[in-house]
Formats: structure tokens, sequence, C-alpha cells
């Protein structure tokens, strides 16, 4: 199992639905990035300059936007994760 550093996070992308314009089938590079996804495993938290450590605010399973950019993408155990920062989240879908 992955386990994120610091204040990272690490997202199981949410699949995107097949989008089609008048029966056409986009291309894969048309489409538009994910920004949804459920987080799969939190860090210790953030660590300010003097030292104290502040809690992460989400937690595994919760569901996530981010934008559309943030994150690196990673490959284990033969599935596509999503690695960032926690203040590259958007919100917390409930």
């Amino acid at each position: 199992m992955l386990q994120p550093i610091g204040d990272r996070v690490i997202i199981e992308v949410k699949a995107q639905a097949e989008k089609n314009i008048g029966g056409i089938v986009l291309a894969e590079n048309a489409k538009q990035k994910p920004t949804e996804g459920k987080i799969v495993a939190v860090g210790t938290g953030r660590i300010l300059d003097n030292g104290e450590k502040i809690a992460p605010v989400v937690k595994e399973g919760d569901v996530v936007m981010f934008d559309k950019y943030a994150g690196t993408k990673i490959e284990y155990d033969e599935k596509s994760y999503l690695v960032m920062h926690e203040n590259d989240l958007l919100a917390i879908i409930k």
C-alpha cells in the first residue's frame, strides 16, 4: 500500500463517463480531465516553520473535488492514482 508523506493525499480518480456530441465520440485528448476522486490514503499533516503539526482535514474514503491540473499521476499495482498536496483540494463532496 502507498502511504503519502506530510500533507499529501492519494486519490483514486473517478472515471469519467463517455461523452459524445451528436453521436460522435470525443477523442481522448479532447475530453476534460477528471476533477473528482476518492481519497485512498492521507499523510500525517503539514508541519509549520515553528514545528507545529496541522492535522489533515480529509480522511480516507472522502470523495473530493480538485483542480484539474493538480497532482502527479502515478501507477501502482496496475491502478492509476493522483498524489497531491491537501491544499490542492477544492471541496469534500457529501
